[in-house]
């Protein structure tokens, strides 16, 4: 993946804007949506759920969002211990 250097903010040049119907928005959005999934990896219960007022949805929420960080930190915390035991192996240096 190449590098770009700027000098200044002005020779960045503003976000990308897409046509709708334009066959390069599909693919933005399919690239913003893998990058998602790769990075939180959200779960929620399969089914439906009822519940008997909205105080109770929101603990449900609240409870599978919080199981989904936790999840997430799990995720950090064996990736980091795995590139650290990678990295004493190679000398070291992590890569």
């Amino acid at each position: 993946m190449p590098v770009h250097r700027y000098r200044s903010v002005e020779e960045m040049g503003g976000p990308r804007w897409y046509e709708p119907g334009d066959p390069a928005l599909f693919c933005a959005i399919r690239r913003l949506w893998r990058l998602g999934e790769r990075t939180v990896q959200p779960r929620f219960p399969h089914g439906l759920f009822r519940h008997r007022s909205i105080e109770e949805m929101n603990a449900s929420q609240e409870k599978w969002a919080q199981a989904n960080f936790e999840s997430f930190l799990e995720r950090r915390a064996t990736e980091k211990a795995r590139l650290e035991t990678a990295g004493a192996g190679s000398g070291g240096v992590a890569r």
